[in-house]
């Protein structure tokens, strides 16, 4: 069974450049694909933020943050990715996005790649046939921050080989992660179980249970949660969880997963938690 050396991520934003700052101090050399020149010195300069603290914090030491860097390459054009093994696929939360780039992708590499969506709600069959390569089609969903969370979730379809998924298994254990296999189904695991819980605390302050702090507390003390569920939602992002809970409203059409008004309102508002500040 060929291992993976290459890796390919596209998408150099928050998810992207913490899963290809994880490939490349794993020693794999990654190439990161962003649309434009800007867009890539940003990656860079945010996994190089993320190396600094973490030789503040006695995490890295500059050894391995000049070997990891050494590993990287960011690039704007797909064909410069088609020396990969593995492609990650990080970009928007829009299925005829992702669609588009596995089209495009299979056009330019190798055969024996394996395809890899980090989406956290669509459900990795509805990408199979577009990627021209059912066999070697599966979801690999990490969690932010990428270079603190160990878990990843690694997501067979009814169409994936079992080939395709050890060696994906082989891959995210080589990161020094922890995988766990998840059914093709909107969430997955952790999302499944997570977002109805968050959207339950908006639900709860909507109806004057308790206040932010006290929900919050309540979580941490009560039930050993490292966050309570208002600062988990402003680090998530408040637009990122609605846009999740909108993609598994339509999937089970289940009332746990419909956004709240206020969720919806502090969206429109551009309220979104810890990126804007609001």
């Amino acid at each position: 069974m060929k291992k993976i050396k290459n890796v390919g991520v596209i998408g150099g934003g928050l998810m992207g450049s913490g899963i290809a700052q994880v490939s490349a101090a794993a020693g794999f050399p990654t190439a990161v694909r962003e649309v434009s020149e800007d867009l890539c010195a940003k990656s860079r300069q945010s996994i190089e933020k993320t190396l600094a603290k973490g030789i503040e914090r006695g995490k890295v030491t500059p050894a391995e943050r000049d070997a990891t860097l050494k590993n990287l390459r960011f690039v704007t054009r797909l064909e410069d990715l088609a020396d990969s093994d593995l492609f990650i696929e990080a970009v928007v939360e829009d299925l005829d996005v992702k669609n588009s780039l596995w089209s495009q992708l299979d056009q330019i590499a190798r055969p024996d790649a394996i395809f890899a969506s980090n989406t956290s709600s669509l459900t990795i069959i509805a990408m199979a046939t577009a990627s021209g390569r059912p066999d070697r089609m599966l979801g690999l969903h990490f969690f932010n921050p990428v270079p603190l969370m160990k878990l990843v979730e690694v997501v067979r379809t009814i169409t994936t080989s079992e080939e395709t998924e050890q060696r994906a298994l082989d891959f995210v254990k080589g990161l020094g992660k922890e995988p766990i296999r998840a059914k093709d189904s909107s969430g997955f695991i952790v999302n499944l179980l997570l977002i109805p819980y968050m959207l339950d605390a908006i639900n709860a302050l909507e109806a004057n249970v308790a206040t932010v702090e006290d929900i919050d507390k309540g979580m941490q003390l009560g039930a050993g949660h490292p966050m309570g569920p208002f600062t988990l939602l402003d680090f998530v992002g408040l637009d990122t969880a609605y846009k999740i809970a909108e993609i598994m409203f339509e999937e089970y059409r289940d009332r746990r997963y419909a956004p709240p008004p206020l969720l919806k309102r502090m969206v429109l508002a551009g309220m979104l938690g810890k990126k804007s500040g609001k």
